[in-house]
């Protein structure tokens, strides 16, 4: 179960691991991922045309983390929706939360990845910053949600909020101040639940996070009672408006929201982590904005 996967190995080698004996697929980004199946991991960027700069070597480590709780007897992966919810409704079978641990009863974070609503991309924009927020001592989940439509997938959200919520002490963390953390297609899941909160999207009654860090997403929406938000984008973006971005940034900070925007030059969208780009230390940032909210 512990051997580790490398540049050589190929995107079934993923779903076939038995460390992923059950939800392997639920790595991947699209439904079906059987087409890609003989691409080599080295190539594992073709698997998100939505998204830049991904880097082989970050997924990699990220997914070799995952791998090594697993062998350590640890569960990394938890269906949010019960085995009725999913029976009701086939689409929910494709969900669930891949957890990375930091210390025992430290709050959490959800990342939402990216991918248009038409694929979900955890390999770049999930897994690798879930291992950065737990290597600085936080706990960090990664939703699989159902890809076509916003609404379900904030629905998704809110459901795993929930689930987090009502399972925090057998999962080992607080529910104190908690952050949700999204790019692109996620930065606007967790926008919605930061400006409607949870049980706007049928997840119950509940706090909004503590924080907000969103990164490259043309979503507009704002109001006087967002959480303290993280905002970031590259001036190069060729999918989300970076003026609509910045309208945002001055409107929630016009509202009384605290608000950190860091606007790089080249790192283009879905830059993830920032690995090897201009947005490299962006995480940092984030995550010291996060601790800071974090009460004692």
């Amino acid at each position: 179960m512990s051997t580790h996967l490398t540049a050589e190995n190929l995107v079934r080698d993923i779903v076939d691991h038995p460390a992923f004996t059950g939800f392997g697929d639920k790595l991947l980004p699209w439904d079906d991922n059987s087409p890609y199946y003989a691409t080599r991991l080295a190539k594992v960027g073709s698997l998100m045309p939505y998204h830049g700069h991904v880097r082989p070597e970050v997924v990699l480590s990220a997914v070799n983390h995952l791998i090594d709780e697993a062998s350590g007897g640890k569960t990394i992966f938890y269906d949010f929706y019960s085995a009725q919810q999913k029976q009701q409704d086939a689409s929910k079978q494709q969900t669930g939360l891949f957890f990375y641990r930091g210390t025992p009863g430290a709050p959490f974070a959800i990342v939402c990845p990216g991918g248009g609503f038409s694929y979900v991309g955890s390999l770049h924009e999930g897994f690798p910053l879930a291992q950065q927020i737990s290597s600085s001592n936080l706990n960090a989940f990664v939703i699989r949600y159902r890809i076509g439509s916003e609404q379900s997938a904030t629905e998704d959200l809110a459901a795993a909020i929930a689930y987090i919520f009502r399972n925090a002490e057998k999962l080992g963390v607080s529910t104190r101040d908690y952050s949700l953390w999204g790019g692109s297609a996620g930065a606007r899941m967790a926008g919605n639940i930061a400006l409607s909160g949870v049980a706007a999207f049928g997840g119950g009654s509940l706090p909004k996070p503590a924080t907000a860090v969103i990164a490259y997403t043309g979503q507009s929406t704002y109001s006087a009672a967002f959480p303290p938000t993280f905002i970031t984008v590259a001036a190069n973006d060729g999918i989300a408006s970076v003026k609509t971005v910045e309208r945002r940034v001055e409107s929630l900070k016009a509202a009384g929201v605290e608000v950190v925007y860091r606007r790089y030059l080249t790192a283009g969208h879905g830059f993830g982590t920032g690995k090897g780009t201009d947005a490299e230390g962006w995480m940092e940032e984030a995550i010291r904005f996060w601790k800071k909210h974090i009460k004692n």
